[in-house]
C-alpha cells in the first residue's frame, strides 16, 4: 500500500516571513509519519528560502505552476527545468489556472509532459463545474480532462502520476461533495486511465480529493474507496487544522495496519 498524500496548496498566500514562520510551526506540530507523505505547495516566491529551512524527513515541496518550456525567451516564466532541484511535485491544471487564467487542455497537456520530462510529479487536477454537474456532465468533462492531459506518456510516466479530483463547486465554497459523489467520480478517472494504460497502471495512479477540505471531513474522505489522500487548501494555511489532518491520515493508517 503507497503512503497517504496529503499535499497543502498555499496559493497566494503569505510571504516570505509569514511562510517561513508556518513551516517552523509545521515542522513542531506534524511527526515523522512512514505511512503519510506531506507535501507543501508555497508560492513560488518562497520556494528556494524554505527549500533550505525544510526538514526533508517529514515534507516534500511543490510548485503550484510552471512553464512547459524549458528555457528560452519567455520573460516572467519559471520553467520545470529550473524548478528540478528544488521540488519533487507540481500541481498542474488546477481549476483556477483554468478558470481564471484560461490554460486550455493543450496547456495543460504540455505541462504534464514537461514535469516527467523533468523528473517533477504532476499532481493533474481535474473536476467539474456546478453547472456541468447539474447537466450531467460530469463523466464526460473528467473524460476528456484526463484523456488530454495524458496523452504522449508511457505507461512507466503514468505510474507516478497524481491526480486530484477536485469539483469545482466545492473548491473554497464550504460545499463538500459526499463521499458517494466522491468515489464515483474516481472511478471514473482511473477507468479512464486503464482505458488508455491497462488496469496495473490505473490502480498504481494515486488519487486525492479536494474541495473544501477540514478536518472534521478528512477522515470521511480517506475512507473513500480508490482515495489516496487530499489536496488542502484554505485549511493548510492554518497550522493547526493542517497538522490535525495528517495527523488524522496517520491514525487511520495505523488502524487499518492494526486491523
Amino acid at each position: 500500500m503507497s503512503k497517504t498524500l496529503i499535499v497543502g496548496n498555499w496559493k497566494m498566500n503569505l510571504n516570505t516571513m509569514q511562510a517561513s514562520l508556518l513551516l517552523h510551526r509545521l515542522q513542531e506540530r506534524i511527526r515523522i509519519y512512514r505511512s503519510v507523505e506531506v507535501v507543501l505547495a508555497p508560492s513560488m516566491l518562497v520556494l528556494q528560502p524554505l527549500s533550505l529551512q525544510i526538514d526533508r524527513r517529514k515534507f516534500r515541496l511543490s510548485a503550484q505552476n510552471a512553464f512547459a518550456k524549458d528555457q528560452g525567451a519567455y520573460t516572467g516564466e519559471v520553467s520545470f527545468t529550473m524548478l528540478r532541484e528544488l521540488v519533487h511535485y507540481c500541481i498542474i491544471g488546477h481549476s483556477e489556472r483554468r478558470h481564471i487564467f484560461g490554460e486550455t487542455p493543450k496547456d495543460i497537456a504540455e505541462k504534464v509532459q514537461a514535469a516527467v520530462r523533468n523528473d517533477i510529479t504532476p499532481i493533474l487536477c481535474v473536476g467539474e463545474t456546478k453547472t456541468e454537474r447539474l447537466a450531467g456532465q460530469t463523466k464526460r468533462v473528467l473524460h476528456d480532462q484526463v484523456v488530454s492531459a495524458l496523452k504522449n506518456l508511457t505507461s512507466s510516466d503514468i505510474s507516478n502520476l497524481v491526480i486530484a479530483y477536485e469539483p469545482v463547486w466545492a473548491i473554497g465554497t464550504g460545499i463538500i461533495a459526499t463521499p458517494d459523489q466522491t468515489e464515483e467520480s474516481v472511478k471514473v478517472i482511473r477507468r479512464n486511465i486503464a482505458e488508455l494504460y491497462g488496469k496495473k497502471s490505473a490502480e498504481r495512479v494515486r488519487v486525492l480529493y479536494g474541495g473544501s477540505v477540514v478536518p472534521d471531513v478528512t477522515r470521511g474522505f480517506l475512507d473513500v474507496a480508490g482515495v489516496d489522500g487530499l489536496l488542502v487548501g484554505g485549511a493548510s494555511i492554518n497550522y493547526h487544522q493542517f497538522s490535525t489532518i495528517t495527523d488524522i491520515a496517520y491514525r487511520m493508517r495505523q488502524e487499518i495496519n492494526e486491523g
